[in-house]
């Protein structure tokens, strides 16, 4: 029998209006949002009730704290993401009876795509027409429609219709039940939440790239307007190179090394994995003794948690098998005094800025290095927030080589002193091309998040609270002083390796677990927590003691004070 609405009533609470009210048994959040009658700057996308997000769809039957969030919200952006890539992957469907589209990942502002079983590259025209028809689904309003069907059924229906890497994710992730959306006619599977029909997604453009294309998701800040392209050539690269490893290792799809896991075969992917990296980093070493102009400095930059640290102590094994002597100079020791240091819009010190640094004295003391003079290297109280000298003193050989490591390694102003053609630059970072499946891509920011958690509880004294409550300040420092000079790298470097999720999964999930549920930062834990439930935890006890993982784990072979 159903619930007597109009004797039952349950009392809600508004974050956004800070209002309570009651409402009858069972109303859907949409319903809430449209008698609440409140202004929101976008159109309202989905809600997080008692700090776990929902779709608007979502039934109240118990007293709940609602907060309700549009396109500027993270987890707006996801949902919005989300939908438009089932718009995507219908149109294509249409067009293209038989193929599959694939979104492998993020790059110049959009998701780049590809259609598998088309034997040549997408033309423009082709792109034109899938935009097209994309508009036309959209225009029609068409609702998402969420089923909860036997897990056992979804795997079966994924086999049916040849989504074989969605079957072998559900095989591995033991849950009774899936939830499976459909689109008129179309059906897929999605980590996450979609938003109510077709009609949300007003804002989207696609174009060609490479050989396939770009689907280019509205600003966050701005969502009347799409992303700006920013052409990344050499970070595509890197991408598909990653891409092809996977390929060749069999290991593109989560599901695939969940498979590894459960036939007890991961080891050897453990060292296959490493020894890529290793062949890579010796390919990286010959190109910085090939150049014309011998470089007297190499400068690595790369955002938070890529494993910069781990990475510049592995190069410089290898230059010093080619005969030559390197000596690592930490960026960190040129910082200025704490009350010299920039300020943010907040008034709080901005520590990401590259005015943060000492410029003038970190080009003189490389200078310095470079004629023969010895210098004294400067040290850096964080406790005390003041630079000091301890009579630590350093003079270099000709054949010596400067490793300096640091976000801001590659902006030009960090050593506009120094001759170019002295400098080698490096771009490095943790760029997952691994994906749940053909629709579901795992961002890179989740893996560095993870990592940097593991790290600041281990080393740090942080908790996963704590990580997660700056990880937006750290993002933004991303945006500004890293991501705009990346290009400027001699070669760039992915630190990710294609295991080290189920190795992630086992240090992260506990730490995960301690955020109180009453915490706004509760949220983003649940979200990492539900991504990690897909992962099978992979033991650590045959990760090398060089291997970049290492750093984030614990047991590393490197000296990292």
């Amino acid at each position: 029998m159903a619930p007597d609405r109009r004797i039952s009533m349950i009392e809600i609470i508004c974050v956004n209006n800070n209002l309570k009210k009651k409402y009858p048994l069972g109303t859907t959040l949409s319903e809430i949002a449209e008698d609440m009658n409140f202004n929101m700057k976008y159109k309202i996308l989905g809600a997080f009730v008692n700090n776990k997000l929902k779709e608007l769809t979502y039934n109240i039957y118990k007293p709940k704290m609602v907060e309700f969030i549009d396109i500027s919200h993270p987890d707006g952006q996801r949902m919005y993401i989300r939908s438009l890539s089932f718009v995507l992957q219908k149109a294509v469907s249409e067009l293209y009876p038989g193929y599959r589209l694939n979104i492998q990942h993020s790059i110049s502002k959009g998701y780049y795509c590809n259609v598998i079983g088309k034997d040549e590259p997408l033309t423009n025209e082709e792109v034109f027409e899938i935009g097209n028809r994309m508009r036309e689904i959209i225009d029609a309003n068409i609702t998402f429609e969420r089923d909860e069907i036997l897990s056992s059924e979804a795997i079966e229906l994924f086999n049916e219709y040849g989504y074989c890497e969605k079957s072998l994710l559900l095989k591995t992730r033991p849950q009774l039940y899936t939830s499976v959306y459909r689109l008129n006619g179309s059906f897929d599977y999605f980590y996450g939440f979609l938003l109510p029909s077709t009609g949300y997604l007003e804002i989207f453009d696609l174009v060609k790239y490479y050989d396939g294309m770009l689907l280019i998701p509205p600003k966050a800040d701005c969502p009347e307007e799409c992303e700006g392209i920013v052409i990344r050539d050499k970070l595509f690269e890197v991408f598909q190179e990653y891409t092809k490893w996977g390929e060749i290792l069999n290991v593109a799809y989560l599901g695939n090394i969940n498979e590894m896991v459960a036939k007890k075969k991961v080891s050897e992917l453990i060292k296959i994995s490493e020894a890529l990296q290793e062949k890579k980093m010796a390919y990286i070493a010959d190109q910085i003794l090939e150049r014309d102009t011998m470089p007297r400095i190499i400068l690595i930059a790369g955002p938070s948690s890529s494993g910069k640290t781990t990475f510049a102590q592995r190069l410089a094994i290898q230059l010093k098998v080619a005969g030559l002597r390197p000596v690592t100079l930490s960026l960190d020791n040129y910082f200025v005094n704490r009350d010299d240091t920039p300020r943010d819009e907040k008034g709080d010190y901005d520590f990401e800025s590259i005015y943060a640094l000492d410029i003038e004295t970190l080009n003189s003391n490389l200078n310095s290095l470079m004629d023969g003079k010895e210098i004294e290297l400067p040290k850096f109280s964080f406790i005390e927030g003041k630079r000091y000298y301890d009579g630590d003193m350093l003079k270099i050989s000709q054949k010596s080589i400067i490793i300096a490591e640091g976000i801001h390694a590659l902006t030009p102003e960090l050593t506009k002193h120094i001759c170019d053609s002295l400098k080698f630059k490096i771009y490095v970072s943790a760029l997952t091309t691994l994906s749940l499946d053909n629709h579901n891509r795992i961002p890179t920011s989740d893996v560095r998040l993870i990592r940097r958690m593991i790290r600041d509880y281990k080393y740090r004294g942080y908790s996963a609270l704590d990580t997660i409550n700056r990880w937006n300040s750290v993002r933004r420092g991303e945006e500004h002083n890293i991501f705009p000079f990346q290009e400027n790298a001699d070669v760039m470097f992915n630190t990710a390796v294609h295991y080290e999720l189920g190795v992630l999964k086992r240090y992260a999930e506990p730490i995960l677990s301690e955020v109180p549920k009453n915490n706004d930062a509760y949220r983003e834990a649940n979200r990492l927590k539900k991504f990690l439930s897909y992962i099978v935890p992979i033991p650590d006890e045959e990760i090398p003691p060089t291997s970049i993982l290492r750093e984030f784990l614990g047991g590393s072979s490197f000296d990292y004070h």
